[in-house]
């Protein structure tokens, strides 16, 4: 009797990509696609997908994970809780942060991310390194040697008074970052208007969590990207601008790219489901939708979603930053603690993909074909993880998330897998459900029970890749041409 040509067949369901969607059997052998078409040859196992949709796992290039913040506070989440909760709401790769802070030594950083992970995640993972300490060796040795070890990401921060980095040692980032191959992502406001705003609400007594998403003023947005992005194009970098909250934020970005700037950008759903209004309950109860940027209006919902229709913002991350509404986290300071003191941040690896589903998909906003391409192919793509990662092709790993568009759902507290206690979306009625999630062909979650075990999941080394490249084009100011000869690269 001839031996099964499958080790598992997904079978009936439709399939889709970031540009198709069909009717069609997936074939899997060991960890990879190795057929897709219609009445595949029997696998070892099968799964009847008939009925259901067949999606890639989705890709989150944007979360905070067992991290510790700069104010010395322990998010609430370890790598097994944290890419279980992704896992349970459909996403099958992450890509989380080796958060630097002053004095730290990058290499141990890493190390000690790396030790976490390896022991936790349920699901594979990437990092972005955090670069806070940009001293002479971080900048010459550290970022080109792990840049080549599959680090190939660096993040930043224009804000946050322990994080900050002003524009001189910015540029120096961005061209450690060019010389290395890798993107630049950034956390892009204006520190000085924040820092000048809480001043004064502060000393007015406007304390309550609500104020926080007046602090976070609208032009410390647009004035953080265009700042970072004048920066970018002086040296040729190409950047990635993370969470974009506001309609003028958008439009810069819109103008850059219009331009032929290499500039990538992302939003989250917080910005496209919440508004500051979200803020305003009463005592400390707000803080649990603190985050930064701050959710603003409808009408920049509105704005975002044009964005993300026109290819302005390219994809869409949690952002997921969990700190628990107690002492050990947003309560920190006391049970009544003004803005300023409150940890931000919000839990979102599990709740992005069914919002988005519900919206894109259920609702009708954009479609199938893009909710597929902003969260799994489009990400996969700029952090060159693709085609191994986000897509349904044969030779790409087995990431497979089969959802049943007719499930219907409320989010609650209590459903959620990561170690928060709440979700800022508790009460949304969402219409779509990922039911079965493969990684690598592995059944990690089904019918709602984890199938895998801490530390199953793979470290994703990558490089650059095509996203990371320069343009090769140089403003004026830097070219021997146009500079009188002077050579700056």
């Amino acid at each position: 009797m001839a031996e099964p040509a499958y080790d598992l067949v997904i079978r009936g369901g439709r399939v889709a990509t970031a540009s198709d969607v069909f009717e069609a059997d997936v074939g899997i052998a060991g960890e990879t696609i190795a057929a897709i078409g219609r009445n595949l040859p029997a696998g070892r196992r099968e799964i009847n997908a008939r009925g259901k949709l067949v999606l890639p796992g989705g890709v989150d290039s944007h979360a905070h994970i067992e991290q510790l913040s700069a104010a010395g506070i322990m998010n609430a989440d370890t790598f097994e809780s944290a890419t279980t909760s992704a896992a349970f709401g459909g996403t099958t790769s992450v890509i989380s942060f080796a958060a630097q802070h002053v004095g730290m030594h990058l290499p141990q950083v890493v190390s000690d991310y790396h030790a976490l992970a390896r022991k936790g995640a349920v699901i594979d993972y990437a990092f972005h390194m955090i670069i806070a300490d940009p001293t002479p060796e971080t900048l010459a040795h550290d970022i080109p040697e792990l840049v080549k070890e599959g680090h190939a990401s660096i993040k930043i921060f224009m804000t946050y008074d322990r994080l900050k980095i002003d524009d001189e040692p910015l540029l120096d980032i961005l061209v450690a970052a060019r010389e290395s191959g890798a993107m630049l992502c950034a956390h892009a406001e204006n520190h000085g208007i924040i820092a000048w705003m809480v001043k004064r609400l502060l000393a007015r007594g406007y304390t309550h969590p609500k104020y926080h998403s007046i602090s976070h003023a609208r032009f410390s947005e647009a004035d953080a990207f265009n700042r970072l992005i004048g920066m970018a194009a002086l040296v040729d970098q190409p950047i990635m601008i993370f969470h974009v909250s506001t309609a003028e934020g958008a439009k810069v970005i819109r103008q850059a790219r219009g331009e032929g700037l290499k500039v990538f950008a992302e939003t989250c759903p917080q910005y496209l489901f919440l508004t500051a209004e979200d803020l305003d309950k009463p005592g400390a109860e707000g803080a649990k939708w603190m985050c930064s940027p701050p959710p603003r209006t409808v009408a920049d919902q509105d704005a975002l979603w044009q964005a993300l229709a026109l290819g302005d913002l390219q994809t869409i991350s949690s952002d997921h930053a969990p700190y628990r509404f107690d002492e050990a986290g947003k309560l920190r300071a006391g049970p009544n603690p003004n803005f300023k003191q409150v940890a931000n941040g919000l839990p979102g690896l599990e709740a992005r993909l069914p919002l988005l589903f519900d919206a894109m998909v259920s609702k009708g906003r954009l479609g199938l074909e893009k909710f597929v391409e902003l969260t799994a192919t489009a990400p996969a793509k700029i952090y060159n993880l693709h085609p191994r990662k986000g897509s349904i092709a044969i030779g790409a790993d087995a990431d497979i998330a089969i959802w049943d568009p007719a499930r219907e759902v409320t989010l609650s507290d209590a459903m959620m897998h990561d170690l928060t206690g709440y979700t800022p979306f508790a009460g949304r009625k969402l219409r779509g459900w990922p039911v079965t999630v493969l990684s690598r062909g592995r059944v990690v979650v089904d019918d709602g029970k984890r199938m895998a075990g801490p530390g199953s999941g793979k470290f994703l080394a990558r490089t650059g890749g095509e996203a990371a490249k320069p343009t090769g084009r140089m403003v004026a100011d830097m070219d021997p041409e146009t500079n009188f000869g002077a050579k700056l690269f």
